[in-house]
């Protein structure tokens, strides 16, 4: 780190202990690109996931369960009514906003959620229509079965691909072995039509006993998932326990192991698994140990950034920085960590306007990167 970058890198360091606010302007030099940060709004409380509306309102989940708006450069003090009751558990409560690709033409915008039921509750999804301050038109389309009490991995994010289906994943609820069974949701990304109608063409539609929605399994925890900007696959990475997060590109059918394969260990120390590969597994793309705990990814797109074009932007939560990660011919050749130290980062997204937009959580920020 050099002088300089240390330098601006301590205030932000002050602005995670609550000592002082982002530094609004200062450049920031990274190996290939200078920035700053555009602070828009401070108070967020888990500010979990983002979207943005055409009108150039942009709505923010807050995960005890609030959908709040951003709306001429002032977040909105009152949540908009209607959303879904959400089960603002451990990990668990609102947790993504997304907007249907044809959004335009019929207003639907999807959440996920932690949802109650009978013996607990799990990760679910639902799509309305917001009309003011108010949505409307609720339609629950997904709930993840079984049940559990436990406060652990709900997952989530949603994409949705060029043809329209929707993605969106579970953890394994803090019971690791569910993740190596069909049987159950938990540790799976999953695929529904926009409507919540399950694809004839899903990999285990026809295997005894499978729940047909899954797509693939073998995961532990998938905070953030995206396309590639250029080849349209679906990327995730995943949290692993104690060293083991990962980066994965997703495929339809395939088991990415856990808790079989692992480059963790259990938070006590013991062992998971002797295996960091095997047969019929497939291995991450990117592994890191110790954990930096990822959560929220976006590829760059865009001319703001031709230094960062189609490059991996992930958060870090233990790990407090931006990792930014350089793909080629689908394997990562070079990797820096942006903003280290700053806060826990939530989530990332691409805007409509070509910026990086960023939540974070102690403090809850939201903000856009700026190049300079």
């Amino acid at each position: 780190m050099n002088k300089l970058f240390a330098l601006l890198i301590l205030p932000l360091m002050m602005a995670c202990n609550g000592k002082s606010e982002p530094p609004a302007g200062e450049q920031i030099e990274s190996e290939s690109l200078a920035f700053s940060i555009d602070t828009l709004a401070t108070g967020l409380e888990n500010p979990w996931g983002m979207a943005f509306l055409p009108d150039g309102r942009i709505l923010i989940a807050e995960r005890p369960g609030r959908l709040r708006v951003f709306e001429n450069g002032t977040l909105l003090p009152e949540p908009i009514n209607g959303i879904p009751d959400i089960w603002a558990h451990g990990q668990g409560g609102l947790l993504d906003v997304v907007l249907h690709p044809g959004h335009e033409e019929n207003g639907w915008i999807y959440l996920a959620y932690a949802a109650r039921s009978n013996g607990g509750g799990n990760t679910a999804i639902a799509r309305g229509r917001l009309d003011g301050m108010q949505f409307t038109d609720v339609e629950v389309l997904f709930h993840g079965q079984p049940h559990t009490s436990r406060p652990h991995h709900f997952g989530t994010r949603i994409v949705f691909d060029d043809e329209g289906y929707l993605f969106f994943t579970i953890g394994d609820r803090g019971e690791q072995d569910n993740a190596q069974r069909l049987s159950n949701h938990n540790g799976t990304v999953m695929r529904l039509h926009e409507d919540g109608r399950i694809p004839a063409d899903n990999p285990f539609v026809d295997t005894p006993g499978a729940m047909p929605e899954i797509w693939s399994y073998g995961h532990r925890n998938i905070q953030g998932m995206a396309l590639h900007p250029v080849t349209r696959e679906l990327w995730a990475h995943e949290h692993g326990a104690q060293g083991g997060d990962e980066i994965n590109r997703i495929m339809p059918g395939k088991n990415y192991g856990w808790p079989r394969v692992t480059h963790g260990i259990n938070y006590d120390g013991t062992m998971i698994s002797p295996d960091t590969t095997l047969a019929g597994m497939e291995d991450p793309v990117l592994h890191w140990t110790p954990s930096i705990a990822p959560c929220g990814l976006a590829f760059v797109e865009g001319d703001r950034y031709p230094e960062w074009q189609h490059n991996m932007l992930v958060g870090a939560l233990a790990g407090q920085h931006i990792q930014r990660v350089v793909i080629e011919n689908q394997q990562v050749t070079h990797t820096e960590r942006l903003l280290e130290g700053f806060a826990r980062f939530r989530d990332i997204r691409m805007g409509p306007d070509g910026h990086i937009y960023v939540l974070t959580e102690v403090p809850g920020l939201f903000f856009r990167i700026i190049p300079h």
